[in-house]
């Protein structure tokens, strides 16, 4: 009988509490993140106009990572950190 193995592989990590859900964006100030992913930017920009439309956003900022490929550097994640209350990140493709 041949030997069939299992691709799924085992994940080691820590888990995390996920964060409060909040009720309202009113008054936030609004990060978004793009990856710099072909299509990301259109979709990011698209639902940043519809939520400055729809919210009363205190302030919205848009952010740029180096490459989809690498960790955004610690700095720009600081910055982020600081300058936003949510932050919004998407792939696009």
């Amino acid at each position: 009988m041949p030997t069939v193995y299992d691709p799924r592989g085992v994940v080691d990590a820590d888990e995390k509490q996920v964060a409060a859900r909040i009720r309202s964006l009113d008054g936030l100030r609004l990060g978004i993140l793009d990856n710099t992913k072909w299509n990301a930017n259109k979709l990011l920009r698209e639902l940043r106009d519809q939520l400055q439309a729809g919210h009363r956003l205190a302030a919205t900022n848009y952010y740029r990572k180096e490459s989809f490929s690498r960790f955004a550097d610690p700095a720009l994640v600081a910055k982020i950190r600081a300058e936003c209350d949510i932050v919004v990140t998407a792939i696009g493709d």
